[in-house]
């Protein structure tokens, strides 16, 4: 540690800290900003309390503080510990603590003073994570109302100085430059047909057989690493290939990352999870695909898509940084220079693609309703917020903008709102129901990678054939201990796994689609999928855990479990609704009534009910309409002018407080403004007797609909007194077709709508032949109707083409009539 370039600005480090409550470093991959920094802050007593530091991935809050730990030649819990989700190692004499996740949330949450900490340090804070953006803004409050001796420290090789500065206006900025060794960028662009797994393991082989040092390739995800793997499994034994990727087993991922045997070599396939914060022992040379997954979750069916795309700049020059760790070494990019410059400078950050429903939840804690009250760098969008609180509400977490007594609870617990909401809703029915679900939340939690069966887990855990089986009874006996259970294993019953889960994914809840094989509805009226072979795919109903958002109309069904319905209306009635339903079947042509069990979209039982009165057969004709569309209703020509009128005039007219009038508030108020002239129907046919104009006119109300016809009115009255209807238009500009001699007289274009619409005038020959068009007729008089008026007078020589048109007498006569 002692060539670190991060040595340079120690100095000045140290005095910032103890100068500052607020510090900016900024220092390239391989500075020593993550070991060298925090370990000399605790050296030199830079703070008399704790130092909490928080990193974005456990994998890297583990090995920082065993590398620290072991500089200080003691055991990972004594001065230096960690605590990521499910595992603790810290002590009394523990000063510096690295956290990861939401652990440093929790810690603000449950002691809003931090009792016994000075210090808080964002790590790789350009990775803007949702817990990283909320722990800061957290922290700023509590700098500023509780703790002003409360020492922030944001760090990262490729931070947005601009943003971080006006969210820390008063924080120094210090940069360490360059890196520990130099590294050489190449640039290896694939071409059009290029297979990334192809090139990639071609480029690999060429690196080993040219240059000395271990290999760092990074793929965008787990099924490309397993590709490349497959293709360098030929490469002699001197050579281990090592995948890393966040759900791989700790021992696994330590075997990656330690230094190879002597006289062997390492290629490390690696997702971004090898970005930041980890030396990987022996890595001199790099491989950046230039690729990575991105979740991004849709508000609108509350599920997340990963997509593969193009990595930002900072991430391009955080992998690079891997290279120069121990040696000089080498960066190839599988792409071009060019594709590097248009590459964004920094990642979106998750808190704007996220589901936000573990935020909402943090802010309710807080006390405060809206993200826009806190400081953080970026607010969320609107619609993502309003998602996040409807969740939040339909899972009994938060009423209004507080926290329940439920939601209460399951910040405690330390789960995603789901997850937490399962737990305490089975917990108050059998023991039976809350042991599953205690299983069902530490497997769903951390989800094997293969196998779309929950209960498949479940038997491998309780056969101890489980690779986490430790891990797993660890985390059931704490959330037991939690709500004051406790957990056996043997007490699980796999049919009970989907009820539960129910309970935290009520809109999850799939039926398979007439029958056919791994194809279901949710009862969000999302479409899910199994792969064709999968076993799950028999099933008549499922809950659905994980989905991945597809390009099609259905996503992917991840990971579920088989649901019982007469178990589910054992354990969770409430979720089961019955209503009363009538409807047009227009293959019978007749009314159809029914009692119906829904949840939510999904139909689970019908029973027939006796032949409705006529207020039902309304709602039935109103259903059929709503399913149809407007286009099932008669509209008349005069109909479709009126409602063509009144558009325009809320185009035109915003002041003015219209009713909505588009088809979708048509469509969604039909029973205030459309089932009042349906009292004496009995068909569908019967729509065809509907008033469209006075339903149409009624929904205006007065006085409205009287000043409609004042403002735009249907006829244009002539200076020869002739009315001329005006065709409107959405969208355009209101057209009069007129012949031209009985707009003689006129010396500007019309108007309506209290003067701010021109009329577009079609001007017609005497046998109602297209002239001109025009909004201009002053400039047509003086201009162009020169030319007409040479065309006409030969053309139609019995009628009067004055040179002055515009103090002309409009006429439609000839001369002869005129002079008679």
């Amino acid at each position: 540690m002692s060539q670190l370039p991060i040595q340079a600005v120690m100095p000045e480090l140290l005095a910032a800290v103890a100068q500052h409550s607020q510090l900016i470093l900024k220092a390239a991959p391989g500075a020593g900003k993550s070991t060298y920094f925090p370990l000399q802050l605790l050296l030199n007593r830079a703070v008399t309390g704790k130092i909490i530091m928080l990193e974005p991935r456990r994998l890297a809050a583990r090995n920082i503080a065993s590398y620290l730990a072991k500089q200080l030649g003691e055991a990972v819990g004594q001065r230096v510990g960690y605590r990521v989700r499910g595992e603790s190692k810290v002590s009394a004499a523990t000063q510096l603590e690295i956290v990861t996740e939401g652990v440093m949330t929790r810690m603000i949450q449950s002691d809003p003073e931090l009792s016994g900490v000075d210090m808080l340090i964002f790590d790789e804070f350009h990775e803007r994570s949702i817990h990283a953006d909320t722990a800061l803004a957290l922290a700023l409050e509590v700098q500023e109302a509780l703790r002003d001796d409360l020492k922030l420290v944001v760090m990262s090789a490729t931070l947005d100085h601009d943003a971080l500065q006006n969210l820390l206006p008063n924080a120094p900025f210090i940069q360490s430059q360059g890196r520990a060794f130099e590294v050489e960028i190449r640039y290896q662009p694939l071409g059009a047909n290029d297979y990334l797994p192809l090139a990639m393991s071609k480029t690999i082989e060429q690196l080993l057989a040219q240059q000395s040092g271990s290999v760092l390739a990074f793929l965008p995800g787990v099924s490309a690493i397993q590709q490349v793997a497959e293709r360098l499994a030929h490469l002699s034994e001197q050579v281990q290939i090592c995948p890393l990727y966040g759900q791989l087993p700790f021992d696994e991922q330590q075997k990656a990352i330690q230094a190879p045997k002597p006289g062997e070599r390492k290629v490390v396939l690696a997702t971004n999870i090898a970005e930041t914060s980890l030396t990987i022992e022996g890595i001199r040379l790099v491989v950046d695909s230039g690729l990575e997954r991105v979740a991004r979750f849709d508000v609108k069916t509350g599920l997340t898509s990963l997509e593969q795309v193009r990595i930002a700049q900072s991430s391009a020059i955080q992998r690079a940084g891997r290279a120069g760790r121990i040696e000089e070494g080498i960066c190839v990019r599988l792409y071009s220079s060019s594709q590097f410059q248009q590459m964004p400078a920094v990642p979106v950050a998750e808190i704007m693609q996220s589901d936000l429903s573990a935020l909402m939840m943090e802010l309710a804690q807080w006390g405060v309703s809206e993200p826009n009250a806190l400081k953080l760098l970026d607010i969320p969008p609107a619609a993502s917020i309003a998602q996040a609180k409807n969740l939040l509400t339909q899972l009994g977490l938060v009423k209004g903008h507080q926290l329940t007594a439920q939601g209460a609870l399951a910040q405690k617990l330390g789960l995603a709102p789901r997850l937490a909401a399962m737990l305490i809703a089975c917990a108050k029915q059998s023991h039976a129901l809350l042991q599953s679900a205690i299983a069902a939340a530490v497997l769903l939690e951390d989800p094997e990678k293969n196998g779309t069966h929950l209960g498949h887990s479940l038997h491998r855990w309780q056969s101890g054939k489980h690779a986490k089986k430790g891990q797993l009874s660890k985390r059931a006996a704490t959330l037991a201990s939690k709500l004051s259970a406790t957990f056996a294993l043997s007490d699980v019953e796999e049919p009970l796994l989907a009820v539960a889960m129910s309970f935290a994914y009520p809109d999850r809840v799939a039926q398979r689609r007439n029958k056919q094989n791994g194809r279901y509805i949710l009862a969000n009226g999302h479409g899910g999928e199994l792969r064709e072979d999968d076993p799950l795919g028999d099933n008549d109903y499922l809950v659905a855990a994980e989905l991945l958002r597809s390009g099609g109309n259905a996503s992917q069904i991840q990971l579920a479990a088989p649901l019982c319905l007469p178990l589910l209306e054992q354990y969770h009635p409430a979720l089961l609704q019955a209503s009363e339903q009538v409807d047009w079947d227009e293959n019978k042509g007749r009314l159809v009534a029914e009692k119906q069990t829904r949840i939510g979209e999904l139909i689970v039982a019908r029973e027939p009910l006796p032949q409705p009165g006529k207020e039902k057969m309304t709602q039935a004709l109103l259903s059929y309409v709503r399913r149809k569309g407007l286009n099932s209703l008669d509209w008349t020509p005069k109909a479709q002018a009126l409602l063509q009128r009144i558009r325009c005039a809320i185009e035109w007219l915003p002041e003015q407080t219209w009713p909505a009038m588009d088809d979708a508030s048509l469509l969604n108020d039909l029973p205030s403004w459309l089932a009042p002239y349906m009292n004496h129907l009995t068909s569908v046919k019967d729509l065809s007797r509907i008033a469209l104009c006075e339903a149409l006119n009624a929904r205006l109300g007065w006085p409205l609909n009287q000043q409609l016809d004042v403002w735009l009115p249907q006829e244009y009255v002539l200076p020869t007194g002739t009315r001329q209807a005006i065709r409107y238009q959405e969208g355009a500009s209101p057209v009069l077709s007129v012949r031209m001699q009985e707009l003689f007289g006129e010396s500007t274009s019309p108007t309506i709508a209290q003067g701010r619409i021109k009329l577009t005038l079609e001007l017609l020959s005497p046998a109602r032949r297209p002239l001109q068009v025009t909004q201009d007729l002053a400039g047509f008089w003086a201009g162009a109707y020169k030319e007409v008026q040479k065309e006409m007078k030969g053309r139609y020589p019995k009628h009067v083409w004055p040179d002055d048109p515009a103090n002309h007498i409009a006429t439609t006569k000839t001369k002869r009539q005129l002079n008679s």
